[in-house]
């Protein structure tokens, strides 16, 4: 499947990432608010979707993970 998306032009590679990973940001952020589970992963969802193509979303996405690792109780890691 990566074989298949990287045939594809870089602009429209850009823009579905975009779309799709902003979709996802967008939709986890509003479950803040809105009644819903699977908040922060749908953020980082959208975040891996745009990192695909955008360094800057790598380096949000490396940041989020970086805060999320605080959050989550140290029995619960391996």
């Amino acid at each position: 499947m990566k074989k298949n998306w990287l045939l594809l032009p870089k602009k429209l590679r850009q823009v579905i990432a975009f779309s799709v990973g902003s979709f996802l940001v967008i939709l986890g952020l509003a479950l803040v608010v809105l009644p819903g589970p699977f908040t922060m992963p749908l953020v980082i969802a959208g975040l891996v979707v745009l990192a695909l193509e955008f360094a800057w979303a790598e380096r949000l996405l490396i940041k989020a993970k970086h805060h999320a690792n605080k959050i989550v109780p140290k029995k619960y890691k391996k």
